[in-house]
């Protein structure tokens, strides 16, 4: 205990991996020192909240934070925010920040995160021309989803979705502009991206596939007043939500010459190739012995436990870390949950069990997988609750190697533990 007492333990981020890091390492017994920083001034909070319940007025922003405000002084952590890490000496064990000095750690995490993509075209910096990353972000655009009348989302993805949504949720008209034919359709493929086009089509949004922006007008007041599409087409407008991917932090470990990749290169124990270095959640490129291969996955699970596997990693246990992808939306009535991983046009067919087809603009209830070569490789449940445990297994066994009987697949008589019997 002598040895932990005098140790340091610093984490770089605090979002929700580093957050959930800080608590494990108390948890498990540390008992030296934990410094906890991040370049925000709030204190650690969750994503999904800011573009989900925040956002549509359901939840109060105090539902974010992932720890009551007193309990990092209750669990001796420190907290340091509106710190920036500048650079990382390895071999000194030293982390500078900017304009408040140098300092040392015997073990370092990096859960750095990412920060959004961003549209350099004319008029990006206008009043009105938004992004949602942050809970600042959050507060300003629910501010201006319930005082404005139109929003145009730039980008088909999770976040343009559920944004979408969100505002539709009070009462905004909404266009939604993707250069891909469909949204998510390097996700989900054609077959369940319709889905999500013809749900948001029901419910009065419209897409305007094929094409981005070309320019942000300001309007009479000095605002955004529309928004100009490659194709010509102009969008009035109050509000553009910019909602075009994120790019990993990897300026940090770069800094100290740690391997890069599609974010920080780690192996199956969340540890980078220096042995007192290790890194988790968004910025993490890992090793998946699951999948059998690397991977960086960007979704809030993956924070939630990578932060606690990279605790007990640096605290010297033997961790695997090989869990499933999974991630979950709720947009109008439809909520749903998605487990494993497809790469773009990585499979042979999606096998649906139920009729995913709308009801009078209505969700249904069904299952979807993606298989390859009889495997399943993926599957979603929507609006069907209580068998990711089963669908989390059988994307464990096709990535083993074991097929399935499709008929009984798509058969919501058979049980889906039974077609691993």
């Amino acid at each position: 205990m002598a040895a932990d007492d005098a140790r340091t333990f610093v984490i770089i981020g605090a979002g929700l991996a580093g957050a959930k890091a800080a608590e494990t390492l108390r948890a498990e017994g540390f008992a030296g020192q934990i410094v906890l920083v991040g370049d925000e001034d709030e204190r650690p909070y969750e994503r999904p909240p800011l573009s989900k319940g925040y956002l549509l007025g359901k939840e109060q922003r105090d539902k974010a934070f992932v720890h009551e405000s007193d309990w990092y002084t209750r669990s001796d952590v420190q907290l340091r925010l509106g710190t920036r890490a500048t650079a990382l000496d390895t071999a000194a064990h030293t982390v500078t920040f900017d304009g408040s000095g140098v300092l040392s750690y015997d073990k370092l995490l990096l859960a750095t995160g990412s920060r959004v993509r961003t549209l350099d075209v004319p008029g990006a910096d206008l009043a009105g021309v938004r992004y949602l990353r942050t809970l600042d972000q959050a507060d300003v655009l629910a501010d201006e989803l319930r005082r404005f009348d139109r929003a145009v989302v730039v980008g088909a993805g999770w976040i343009g979705l559920e944004t979408a949504a969100a505002a539709r949720a009070h009462g905004v008209g909404v266009s939604v502009v993707e250069v891909d034919a469909l949204p998510l359709r390097r996700v989900l493929g054609d077959e369940v991206a319709r889905i999500f086009a013809d749900v948001h089509s029901a419910h009065g949004v419209r897409f305007h596939f094929g094409s981005g922006v070309r320019e942000f007008r300001a309007g009479s007041d000095g605002r955004l007043g529309s928004v100009l599409l490659d194709d010509g087409t102009e969008l009035p407008t109050d509000v553009a939500v910019l909602g075009v991917g994120i790019r990993p932090n990897t300026e940090l470990a770069e800094s100290a010459g740690l391997a890069v990749q599609n974010g920080i290169v780690v192996d199956a124990g969340l540890r980078t190739a220096d042995p007192d270095v290790y890194a988790c959640g968004d910025v993490a490129s890992a090793q998946n012995p699951l999948l059998g291969g690397r991977i960086r996955v960007e979704h809030w699970a993956n924070a939630l436990n990578g932060g606690k596997a990279a605790a007990r990693a640096m605290l010297g246990q033997q961790v695997v870390y090989d869990r499933v992808p999974y991630f979950y939306s709720d947009q109008y009535d439809l909520g749903m949950e998605y487990s494993g991983y497809v790469e773009p046009g990585g499979y042979d067919s999606v096998v649906f069990r139920g009729d995913p087809s709308l009801v009078d603009g209505k969700t249904p209830e069904f299952l979807a997988f993606w298989v390859a070569g009889g495997r399943v490789l993926a599957g979603m449940n929507v609006n069907v609750w209580d068998v990711t445990d089963p669908i989390q297994a059988l994307v464990r066994a096709g990535y083993a190697g074991q097929p399935v009987d499709l008929d009984a697949l798509a058969d919501p008589g058979v049980p889906l533990a039974d077609l691993l019997s």
